[in-house]
């Protein structure tokens, strides 16, 4: 399913393989026949009258995959071959029943929802929108053609690498493991439980600031100063944890300078999970306005408002108007 326009970033994704048997239009299939029954299943126990309204609209409402800016029409065509398998829609009405919208569209309505754009954003501006998400980036150039209605024109086509947060899973998991061979708490099982309290805790806190930085993993008899362990705690230095977002910033900056390559563009937005990460944040902001554009974060975090709920709604009300 990686579009072809999708650029690698520290390195390629590896795919496991599937189970003996299992192709990957089941896959998708299984998972859309899945989510698709919770959704109704909660629909139906927790609206009044749900039994009646589902039965009464179901098979009338749009459904809406919100994908990576690189998918196009084959990526499309496998998720609508999945929700036909999956029962959810037929061959007759697909079309009118599986709209497709791009993770860029839903997060440039987002993102202006909860920045103060009055202050920058006018008729004619050109701004960027970065997506930093847990594998993948993508970024996007938009003009402002009007401010009230917002009306929105991609300037370019948008861009997608491979660059996201997993990457600096993946970095860390090489410097435990070269940190802590020899000892015995090298083993995979050890390794991945100090990854699981990096990715919740360390990751998230790390602004660049912090000379040591300690990972509870363990309980008080783990100990071997050797190895910087003391009472289940172990300690990487400033120096070791910015190793392991290196090439994942060094990837994404490398992207911007393309993105903004010969344009005045003068605000970039920021949003996603890993775009949360104080770290990125701060190098993006030193880096990006050493050329003269302002990082703009977005004013409540990713988790207390889905940027994909809420563009879905705006999505539907412009079909709706349009009809």
């Amino acid at each position: 399913m990686k579009p072809d326009r999708a650029s690698n970033g520290p390195e390629s994704l590896e795919t496991p393989p599937l189970p003996q048997g299992v192709s990957l239009a089941q896959v998708y299939s299984d998972f859309i026949g899945y989510i698709y029954r919770v959704t109704k299943n909660f629909f139906i126990n927790n609206t009044p009258n749900g039994q009646q309204l589902w039965s009464r609209l179901g098979d009338q409402m749009p459904i809406v995959f919100c994908t990576p800016n690189g998918w196009d029409i084959r990526q499309h065509a496998v998720l609508t071959d999945a929700s036909i398998r999956a029962g959810i829609v037929t061959e007759g009405n697909a079309d009118d029943h599986l709209w497709f919208l791009t993770e860029g569209e839903a997060s440039v309505h987002y993102s202006l929802a909860h920045t103060k754009t009055n202050s920058w954003l006018n008729k004619g501006t050109i701004f960027a929108v970065m997506d930093v998400g847990g594998s993948t980036v993508d970024s996007t150039l938009y003009r402002c053609q009007s401010r009230s209605p917002l009306v929105l024109e991609e300037v370019c086509a948008s861009a997608c690498v491979q660059a996201g947060g997993i990457f600096v899973d993946r970095a860390i998991r090489e410097i435990l493991e070269r940190k802590l061979s020899g000892s015995e708490y090298c083993d995979p099982e050890t390794i991945s439980l100090i990854i699981r309290q990096f990715e919740q805790k360390t990751k998230r806190a790390f602004n660049g600031s912090q000379a040591a930085n300690v990972i509870q993993f363990g309980s008080n008899k783990d100990n071997d100063k050797n190895y910087d362990i003391v009472k289940g705690k172990l300690t990487l230095s400033r120096e070791e944890v910015e190793e392991a977002y290196l090439a994942v910033i060094s990837s994404i900056v490398d992207n911007c300078n393309i993105l903004l390559a010969n344009r005045n563009v003068q605000h970039l937005i920021l949003v996603g999970g890993f775009g949360e990460s104080p770290y990125l944040r701060e190098k993006l902001k030193c880096i990006l306005g050493e050329r003269g554009t302002e990082v703009v974060t977005i004013e409540e975090p990713s988790y207390v408002l889905s940027s994909t709920f809420e563009e879905i709604l705006t999505f539907l009300n412009r079909k709706k108007a349009a009809a």
